[in-house]
C-alpha cells in the first residue's frame, strides 16, 4: 500500500538534515534504509535528496512510502471483516471468535490476515499484514492494523511506551471480594509448558491488573480490566490467581457449561493517531455469547 508524505521545513525543525528530520517524525532505521533504495523515496523541493542533505526553512520534503509485494504467506480469503474505522494509515476491526490473528501451521486460510488481506486485493491495493496488538483465537474485540511501514513505526512506539491505553470486558467465575482492585503478581512461564502462564513471585515478569466489577449473576461476573502491562495470558492468569477464572478457559478453567470459548473480549482502545496526532477513542459491544449470559 502506498502512502506519500508531504513536510514544509520551519524555523523550529532546524538545524537538521533530512535524516535527522524523518527520525524526528518517526520514520524507523529500517524505513530510511528502504527510502534511500525507492526511486524518489526522498525528495527535497522535487530534488531527489541524501539523507545527509541538510534543510532550509520553507524545504519541501517528500517521502514516497512505496510497497510493491503483499506479504509472503497470506493468501487473500474472503473472510466476514467487521471493520470499525479505516484511514489512510491505520484500520480498526472487532475480531470474532475462533479466528486466529496469524497464519500459522494448523491456520493456513482461516486468519485476520487472510481476510484482510482479500479485502485489499478486492480494491487492488498490495497490503503488507501489521498488527499492532494481539489477541488470543478466541478472545474477540479490536485490533489496530497498520497500513503503512510509518504508521506501524509510530504505533509500535506507542505500544513501547504503553500509550496505546486497552480496556478489556471479562466473564469471571464468581463474585470477587472487593469490587474494585488491582492485581499486583508476576507472571512466569510454567514449568513443563511451552503456553501455560503462572503467579510466580520469584522467576516472573511485573504483572499489573486493574479490575472492577460491572454486574454479577448467579454465580458468575462480568468484570472491566485494564492493563499496566502486557504479559501473555496476563488476564487469564491473574483472574485464576484471585479466584475467579475465566468461564470457558481452556487453559485455566476448562467448563464450557455456559460458553463455549473463553469469555475475553477487547472493549475499547485509546491511542493517538500515528499521523494527525488526534486522539482516537473507539469501543465494540459485547459479542453474543457474553451478552446473552447477562
Amino acid at each position: 500500500m502506498n502512502r506519500i508524505f508531504q513536510y514544509t521545513i520551519t524555523k523550529e525543525n532546524l538545524p537538521c538534515t533530512v535524516g535527522e528530520f524523518l527520525k524526528s517524525k518517526e520514520f524507523s532505521r529500517q524505513i530510511i534504509i528502504q527510502l534511500k533504495k525507492t526511486q524518489k523515496g526522498i525528495l527535497v523541493n522535487n530534488e531527489w535528496a541524501y539523507v545527509r542533505t541538510p534543510l532550509k526553512v520553507n524545504d519541501i520534503v517528500t517521502i514516497r512510502l512505496l510497497e510493491e509485494a503483499p506479504s509472503e504467506h497470506i493468501v487473500p480469503v474472503a473472510l466476514p471483516l467487521d471493520i470499525v474505522y479505516e484511514d489512510e494509515d491505520i484500520l480498526l476491526v472487532n475480531k470474532p471468535a475462533d479466528m486466529p490473528v496469524h497464519p500459522s501451521i494448523n491456520n493456513y486460510d482461516n486468519t485476520l490476515a487472510n481476510g484482510i488481506a482479500h479485502y485489499y486485493q478486492v480494491q487492488g491495493e498490495t497490503f503488507v499484514f501489521r498488527c499492532i496488538n494481539r489477541l488470543d483465537r478466541d478472545t474477540t474485540g479490536l485490533l489496530i492494523i497498520a497500513k503503512n511501514a510509518l504508521s506501524a513505526s509510530i504505533l509500535s512506539n506507542q505500544m513501547k511506551a504503553r500509550e496505546i491505553h486497552r480496556t478489556y470486558l471479562a466473564v469471571v467465575f464468581g463474585i470477587p471480594k472487593k469490587e474494585a482492585d488491582t492485581i499486583t503478581a508476576p507472571i512466569a512461564r510454567k514449568e513443563n509448558s511451552a503456553i501455560e502462564r503462572c503467579v510466580d513471585f520469584i522467576n516472573g515478569e511485573r504483572a499489573v491488573t486493574n479490575y472492577q466489577v460491572v454486574a454479577s449473576k448467579e454465580d458468575y461476573s462480568l468484570l472491566k480490566l485494564s492493563l499496566e502491562t502486557g504479559r501473555t495470558h496476563q488476564i487469564r492468569v491473574h483472574a485464576k490467581y484471585m479466584g475467579n477464572p475465566l468461564l470457558g478457559d481452556y487453559l485455566y478453567n476448562p467448563d464450557f457449561s455456559r460458553i463455549q470459548r473463553v469469555a475475553l473480549h477487547s472493549y475499547s482502545l485509546s491511542f493517538i493517531h500515528p499521523l494527525t496526532g488526534q486522539p482516537m477513542k473507539f469501543s465494540a459491544p459485547l459479542p453474543e455469547d457474553m451478552a446473552s449470559l447477562f
